[in-house]
């Protein structure tokens, strides 16, 4: 059984945990400082992002440092800007964790007009890494980390025909679809950076059944028979193992997917995920994934 008590020294190491100052993304902010890591907490909200590091000093005897990093993933100029402030202060970067996201939110879009789910979960850690690429090939040994979900099972494809709400908006597959565009990311990452010979592990995980902020847009009433339906629902601080493993432990491997141990990956500690699906798996899907957010980002991460 793995937990955070696995993980090792992380002094010297740098880090940063996308929507950090709430649910999976505190727990793991707390446990990489925990075990010595300089951390960036980077959240939408600066005065959330300081309390959460208040938060995390006053109760953790961590041998880390952290920091806040303002990080607004529906603008794709901000995401530019706030890489641009950590590259000023940092050269190197050790772990990347895309772990910020959002779930069934009414029909909304991004300040560039991308459908809110696809927009932040996808695109926008899509051009937070590919901004962030240099100071990750500056780092000897970097890995990036990108959440996904076993909701990603449940979309066949991606219509790229409504990515922008052009066709009437069903959340929970918009939700599916931004999700599979994770994994199929962190599966395409790891393809190129494996064909380079580059030193950076692309890995990806899920926390499936765990009770977080996320969850905000569900009715209480509906939430709580949905919970109720499930042996198991984890607190974030075991929801957060998966990811926390995937950006630690020495035995990963790129392109690995991450999820808990129990029936259905509902619930658990780390273990390889046995979500797959031939839509995950699909290289000319997410080959043209990969050139249709490089078109809209304008990023080329020079492979």
């Amino acid at each position: 059984m793995w937990t955070k008590e696995n993980i090792p020294d992380l002094t010297g190491k740098t880090a940063l945990v996308t929507g950090g100052n709430t649910g999976i993304g505190y727990e793991t902010v707390k446990a990489l400082y925990e075990k010595g890591a300089k951390v960036t907490l980077a959240a939408r909200d600066e005065m959330k992002a300081l309390e959460a590091i208040r938060n995390i000093q006053e109760t953790t005897k961590g041998t880390g440092i952290l920091e806040t990093g303002i990080l607004n993933l529906s603008n794709l100029a901000e995401i530019k800007a706030s890489t641009d402030k950590f590259k000023a202060k940092h050269e190197q970067l050790d772990i990347l964790i895309n772990n910020a996201g959002v779930m069934i939110p009414p029909a909304s879009k991004t300040d560039d007009g991308f459908e809110l789910q696809f927009g932040v979960n996808f695109l926008g850690h899509f051009a937070l890494t590919g901004h962030l690429f240099s100071p990750l090939k500056n780092s000897s040994h970097a890995r990036v980390v990108t959440l996904s979900s076993g909701a990603a099972t449940f979309a066949s494809n991606i219509d790229f025909e409504n990515l922008r709400l052009e066709k009437p908006y069903n959340e929970w597959q918009s939700y599916a679809v931004s999700k599979l565009a994770d994994i199929l990311f962190a599966y395409e990452l790891d393809r190129k950076l494996k064909a380079t010979d580059m030193n950076i592990l692309s890995v990806a995980a899920h926390p499936e059944v765990t009770k977080t902020d996320l969850q905000r847009h569900i009715p209480m009433a509906r939430l709580e028979g949905m919970f109720s339906e499930f042996e198991e629902v984890m607190e974030p601080w075991q929801g957060a193992l998966p990811s926390l493993f995937a950006a630690t432990d020495v035995s990963v491997k790129g392109g690995e997917f991450f999820g808990p141990d129990g029936k259905k990956e509902y619930a658990g500690y780390p273990s390889l995920s046995r979500h797959s699906t031939p839509t995950m798996n699909d290289k000319e899907l997410s080959e043209k994934l990969w050139t249709y957010a490089e078109e809209v980002t304008h990023l080329d991460f020079h492979f």
